[in-house]
């Protein structure tokens, strides 16, 4: 999910035990993405995706990121088709041949006690990812368009090290995905961004290089990669009920994101699959 309001525009680093509170938000984003994986079928709604997300995270100790967050009604976000990000899970119905892209945050709270109530504001600290998912069989520029979704955040994943501009991260993203056979849309209206006791934090994740853009990852740092590419051109618009946004020519689209954090120890993908 990506930014509605900001922080107050500083850099948050985290400490190595606040590290740890992250890791274990994104192994509960990243077992109950692995759940939702196998759920996703023909015949499922987005709802009941989001019923399984809200109990996964529960269960696991921690709080939905999404849910109540300016007024977001679901744990996750469920976008299908040429929706690109911030799908509300409802009544949709999967379809055979349909791409779903699955977007999960989770929150371990400072206080455990707010685990079975808390929502997006709840204190605590924070995990975000996102994966892309074919629904039974579907057409192969749909499979090839998330498999290179998912290579570009790597290629960004790969960029991350102590002492590098971040933009040297955005441009990792567009050049592998440039480097593609076929041209997608690069999506420019939203991005990934900075992450810890808050979901949304400086600074704001391109997927492209971006001029004036100086900031230098160090140690202490995490942020949220997340790449979003259609078939087609990269204009958006957003559907009435303020949240859906679309690709504006209707092409399909793919988002693929995890949270990456600069600890003393090295670089961690705190969202990763523990396979």
């Amino acid at each position: 999910m990506h930014a509605h309001g900001a922080d107050d525009g500083t850099i948050e680093l985290k400490t190595a035990e606040q590290f740890e509170a992250m890791k274990q938000a994104g192994k509960v984003v990243s077992r109950t993405l692995a759940l939702l994986r196998s759920a996703v079928r023909p015949g499922i709604t987005t709802g009941e995706l989001d019923r399984i997300a809200e109990e996964s995270i529960r269960s696991h100790g921690a709080v939905p990121s999404f849910l109540g967050y300016g007024d977001f009604p679901g744990s996750i976000c469920a976008s299908v088709n040429d929706e690109i990000v911030h799908g509300i899970p409802g009544a949709r119905v999967l379809r055979e041949g349909d791409l779903i892209s699955i977007d999960c945050g989770a929150i371990i709270p400072t206080d455990p006690t707010q685990v079975a109530t808390g929502r997006w504001n709840t204190r605590g600290w924070h995990a975000d990812s996102a994966i892309t998912v074919p629904v039974g069989e579907v057409a192969p520029e749909l499979a090839e368009l998330s498999r290179v979704t998912e290579q570009a955040m790597w290629a960004g994943i790969r960029a991350v090290k102590e002492g590098v501009a971040l933009n040297d991260v955005s441009t990792a993203i567009d050049e592998y995905t440039r480097s593609q056979p076929r041209r997608y849309g690069i999506i420019r209206d939203y991005g990934g961004h900075g992450i810890g006791s808050q979901m949304h934090m400086t600074p704001m994740v391109y997927n492209y290089p971006v001029r004036g853009e100086h900031t230098v990852l160090t140690t202490g740092m995490a942020i949220a990669i997340e790449p979003m590419l259609t078939l087609g051109k990269n204009k958006t618009r957003v559907l009435a009920d303020d949240w859906t946004v679309v690709s504006k020519d209707g092409s399909a689209a793919a988002h693929w994101e995890h949270t990456v954090a600069l600890t003393p120890d090295g670089i961690v993908v705190t969202t990763a699959p523990e396979e």
